[in-house]
């Protein structure tokens, strides 16, 4: 796959090649979204409001920061948010699952046990968004939020945010295989808003990720600043949809970096972060999860936080206020 996405930011030989592929692709795309218009094919509209956050790209958008930020803002505002999302390679036999901070990320996936740890709301994880849906409701929710949901229609949404990398955009334009693209552009001027993070364009909303306190893995209240780690080199580690973005971030907080990429949703094991050294390694939140069970002293976590403008919670706040009175 990572040779593949190399061809996705311009167009190459290779993604000319694969040029017939994604226009089937598309119409695919379009044809399924016309049954779902038509009613042929059914959404079902829950008791509750859904936020449904997601993107049209494949990568990381900063998508699971914004979701964290949004449950926050919710239930500073009076609402009981429940979280809904896929269990992405999780291998639990039973669906939809109840999320805890302990549950092993094995089973439900790596992003629904960070959205447990982090949100401090119930998280439901699934394949099928409404049964999950309906349980979070059963448990008081009074709002759910849709991770990673977009195109998922037949879970029925009230409000749409779709994410964008404000550096790479959407890469040379086509879907996939040739391109990055889930949906075509087009899509997005059916969503209630963009929020784009980094530099936004007109019509967008922008969007910052802010780095955490650094914390060791083994125990994470222990703490250390991020100076501690400008002296000598760090392994910087990411299986995240866009690990450059994570060793960028490092590099221009003045981290001298060597850096690991890995393949988004990486199964870590312990022999993937030996380095022959005791190097501190720093890795993102979202692959801590996966690495607890053997993490040694020198492996630290930097967290992020979604720091939008001001905009969007007055922007949602509302729109969300339009969907409960009609």
């Amino acid at each position: 796959m990572a040779w593949l996405e190399r061809h996705w930011d311009r167009l190459t030989p290779v993604s000319l090649a694969l040029l017939p592929l994604s226009l089937l692709f598309c119409l695919v795309v379009g044809l399924r979204c016309l049954l779902y218009r038509a009613g042929i094919l059914s959404r079902i509209r829950l008791d509750v409001p859904v936020i449904v956050v997601g993107n049209i790209t494949v990568g990381g958008t900063g998508k699971t920061p914004l979701v964290l930020w949004i449950a926050d803002l919710l239930k500073r505002s009076g609402y009981r948010p429940g979280i809904v999302t896929r269990g992405y390679r999780g291998a639990s036999r039973h669906w939809p699952r109840a999320v805890t901070p302990s549950t092993d990320a094995s089973e439900v996936g790596d992003e629904a046990v960070l959205l447990a740890r982090r949100s401090g709301c119930p998280v439901m994880a699934g394949p099928d968004r409404v049964a999950s849906g309906r349980l979070l409701i059963e448990q008081g929710c009074t709002v759910l939020v849709s991770d990673d949901g977009l195109q998922h229609y037949h879970l029925d949404r009230d409000i749409e945010i779709a994410v964008i990398d404000g550096t790479r955009r959407f890469g040379n334009g086509l879907c996939l295989p040739a391109g990055p693209l889930r949906e075509p552009v087009g899509r997005l001027r059916t969503v209630t808003l963009r929020v784009a993070q980094g530099v936004p364009e007109p019509g967008e909303i922008g969007m910052s990720l802010v780095p955490g306190q650094v914390y060791r893995l083994q125990n994470p209240v222990e703490q250390a600043d991020l100076d501690d780690f400008r002296v000598g080199s760090v392994h910087a580690v990411a299986g995240i949809g866009n690990p450059e973005r994570f060793f960028s971030s490092l590099r221009s907080l003045g981290v001298d970096v060597i850096p690991h990429a890995f393949p988004d949703h990486h199964a870590f094991q312990a022999c993937d972060l030996v380095f022959g050294d005791d190097i501190p390694v720093l890795m993102t939140e979202k692959d801590a999860v996966k690495c607890q069970t053997f993490a040694r002293p020198h492996f630290w976590v930097l967290p992020v936080t979604a720091q939008p403008v001001a905009e969007l919670t007055e922007r949602l706040l509302n729109r969300l206020k339009e969907s409960i009175h009609g």
